[in-house]
């Protein structure tokens, strides 16, 4: 089976060198959270070299914590200014962590109890309630990075959290010959997604915190059925193989976890940020999806 990977890239990152000359890869993605010195293009410029397709990675309406803070009784800042009904229950860390949100006024959020921990900048924060509303899609780091690709004639943009035209409306207002990756991440985007297929973009299966948006954990069967159907073509990204970030070994669950997904017809992966932080990990997933990938 013919697979190609598409790697999370940290700008500062020693070893891409390696990375390029392997088989299973077809490109880069520029996760946008990641800090840098001297801004977006300072980031850009830094991975152009390497001569992979460069696909940067916008938030959008994504929830992402910019002002952190210590629960419980305390609040937090998020990206986007909100109104939903409360009290209402927040999730952090991939879902496994909750909080009650018993106030909002804008984008600063009001936490009764947890996580007890320290909440940092960046986290995504998911807040799944019929009530939701998120004002505006692109933050001012996404602009930033749409204004810096203008600037260097580059187009290839992942657009996170899409559910509506209008989100990928915004983007093309800033950089009109944008060529955008659909992240399908939430029960709108899956209704978006069967909708309109592929017609305005690639989708990819953002599984992350689609996990976490579906209604029951197993749902996220038929979640990843619905996209691959909608285009044939689609990406699957994250929570895969993440059980080699702590043990040189993969989980059998790991393993089993990607042949479904070969078998149920992705021929394109996205390695996340928790695989490919680190030189020994990245090279570990990228043979282990090769080695798969003979077998399906």
């Amino acid at each position: 089976m013919s697979l190609q990977v598409i790697v999370t890239t940290p700008p500062y990152a020693d070893y891409l060198e390696e990375i390029v000359a392997h088989p299973l890869v077809s490109g880069f993605r520029l996760n946008t959270i990641m800090p840098t010195k001297d801004g977006p293009g300072e980031a850009i410029d830094r991975l152009r070299t390497y001569g992979q397709p460069l696909w940067v990675d916008l938030k959008g309406r994504q929830l992402r914590i910019v002002g952190s803070a210590s629960p419980p009784f305390t609040e937090i800042r998020i990206s986007h200014p909100i109104k939903v009904d409360t009290p209402v229950t927040a999730f952090f860390s991939d879902g496994t962590e909750q909080a009650r949100i018993v106030a909002v006024d804008g984008n600063r959020l009001i936490l009764e109890s947890g996580p007890r921990r320290v909440v940092g900048l960046g986290e995504s924060i998911n807040i799944i309630h019929p009530s939701l509303q998120i004002l505006g899609t692109l933050t001012e780091n996404d602009i930033a990075y749409l204004q810096a690709m203008k600037e260097r004639g580059m187009k290839k943009v992942m657009l996170s959290y899409v559910e509506k035209l209008s989100d990928i409306e915004e983007v093309k207002s800033v950089l009109p010959d944008a060529e955008i990756i659909l992240k399908i991440e939430t029960q709108a985007g899956l209704k978006f997604a069967e909708k309109y297929g592929h017609k305005y973009g690639r989708l990819a299966a953002a599984r992350g915190d689609l996990f976490i948006e579906v209604p029951q954990p197993h749902k996220i069967i038929s979640a990843l059925k619905k996209i691959i159907h909608a285009d044939p073509n689609a990406i699957v990204a994250s929570r895969f193989l993440d059980s080699l970030a702590y043990h040189p070994v993969p989980s059998s669950a790991d393993i089993s976890d990607v042949a479904f997904l070969l078998t149920e017809g992705y021929k394109t992966f996205m390695l996340g940020d928790i695989i490919c932080l680190e030189r020994d990990t990245l090279v570990e997933a990228l043979n282990l999806l090769d080695a798969i990938s003979t077998q399906i």
